[in-house]
């Protein structure tokens, strides 16, 4: 039988427990732990049912101890300030009782700004050069591990199409920029609040392995151990989340056992919608 798609709206609601207290679930019983793009998009649909008129703009946050996804997930949201024109609230995740992540997210009321700017969008060919069909043709095809193959299947709540694919199979990206081309798997409401929710939730997606681009290796080969320390999204124009969206990615930085990504995120026509900050521990298994 074919694969059904996925539904990201369904994956990120929340149930009300009470004043600012929210109740979720990770879809993926059966994984080592909680994605943390999950809790990021969870705790931004929290915060947002406490706000009214006005959209965030920016998200930080922390990862403190990986995510059970057998144990719901418990949202308690802080309502820290409703100015003329900012509102702030932090967000903590707790799980055995214990806060296992902790996101501070400010919005805007929104307004007609002086200055006006934004950086080009990446010179990349469009998805439609890398569907499936498309990539099996590429004499990296049959080498390629079967995780990256995974990101072609109907069966997930975010369409991913990598553009450097030889770079799975051990080509250096010298500059260690990389680019992928992403959407949600179904057609989503007419809700911004959800669009902004599921691109926060979608920006966790393969950001840390940008850190590998300029090794010729990924986080996929089960010689790395990795794993999400914090987590920072700004929000720049409006977008919709089921439309194809290219994540221009880089590391600018690895040191100590930790490594930072970077990405941009861009419409199909070049406007630019959010930016993405990660650092993460990189290390080699003993």
């Amino acid at each position: 039988m074919p694969k059904s798609r996925i539904d990201l709206a369904i994956i990120l609601d929340l149930q009300s427990m009470g004043i600012d207290l929210f109740h979720g679930n990770s879809p993926n019983v059966g994984t080592e732990r909680v994605f943390g793009g999950l809790v990021i998009g969870q705790a931004m649909l929290a915060a947002c049912r406490t706000v009214e008129g006005r959209l965030p703009h920016s998200l930080h946050c922390y990862f403190i101890h990986a995510g059970d996804p057998c144990v719901p997930l418990i949202y308690r949201v802080e309502r820290l300030r409703d100015g003329k024109s900012y509102s702030t609230r932090r967000v903590t995740a707790t799980q055995h009782e214990s806060v296992i992540f902790s996101m501070m997210a400010s919005f805007h009321k929104g307004e007609k700004g002086v200055f006006e700017h934004q950086d080009r969008m990446p010179d990349v060919p469009g998805p439609e050069q890398f569907t499936m069909e498309e990539l099996s043709k590429k004499p990296e095809y049959t080498d390629l591990p079967e995780i990256v193959r995974r990101y072609y299947e109907p069966d997930r709540p975010v369409e991913l199409r990598p553009v450097e694919i030889g770079r799975y199979v051990g080509q250096k990206i010298k500059d260690g920029r990389l680019h992928m081309w992403m959407r949600a798997s179904t057609k989503l409401p007419d809700n911004p609040v959800l669009h902004i929710c599921a691109l926060a939730y979608a920006s966790d997606l393969s950001l840390l392995d940008a850190v590998m681009g300029r090794y010729g290796r990924t986080l996929f080969d089960g010689r790395i151990l990795s794993g999400s320390l914090d987590h920072a999204m700004w929000f720049h124009r409006p977008f919709r989340a089921d439309d194809w969206l290219l994540y221009a990615k880089e590391s600018p930085s690895a040191q100590s056992g930790r490594g930072l990504a970077r990405g941009l995120i861009f419409k199909r026509d070049g406007t630019l919608v959010a930016s993405v900050a990660q650092e993460g521990s990189v290390r080699e298994r003993g």
